[in-house]
């Protein structure tokens, strides 16, 4: 990371921007191309390790890039805010962002696509579900992870205001 004084290098307020946002911006790759699609999701971070949880239709140039080539890159950011300069050029922004990189895998079996459902509704609602999805349900549905590799976060905060 260029800018080291915007590292976020605690872990754990890290996980803290994650929890927070709501949706991620998943890159894939296809033909070296690039494409990216912004999408709701849940997460773990057990034992150190970050997964990150989708769903979406079972068809479609999402589906079939990710089927051709399963590396993928995350970004995720909240608490955005300009602060306008008194000139243009003096302006800035506020952030926290979250990036990484990892591979993607589709889940086959109805119970990690119920337990992803799950985790998904969980991050969205902040609520548990207590019932499991239909037969129906899963089976209309394309669930996958992510597997974070590895990802760093970066944050510009407000500047210190004078007091008047």
């Amino acid at each position: 990371m260029r800018r080291k004084d915007k590292e976020i290098v605690n872990i754990r307020d890290r996980i803290k921007i994650i929890n927070r946002c709501k949706v991620c911006r998943l890159g894939l790759s296809e033909n070296n191309q690039p494409y990216v699609v912004p999408l709701n999701y849940g997460y773990s971070f057990e034992e150190g390790v970050l997964t990150l949880f989708f769903h979406g239709a079972r068809n479609g140039k999402k589906v079939e890039v990710m089927k051709n080539n399963n590396r993928a890159c995350f970004e995720i950011d909240c608490d955005n805010e300009l602060i306008e300069g008194e000139i243009p050029c003096k302006s800035s922004y506020v952030f926290k962002s979250v990036i990484g990189f990892g591979e993607i895998v589709i889940f086959k079996n109805e119970e990690e696509k119920n337990d992803a459902l799950k985790k998904i509704m969980k991050h969205q609602t902040g609520r548990e579900m207590e019932d499991d999805f239909t037969g129906e349900e899963l089976k209309n549905v394309m669930v996958y992870k992510m597997e974070v590799k590895e990802f760093t976060g970066k944050q510009k905060e407000f500047p210190m205001r004078s007091k008047k």
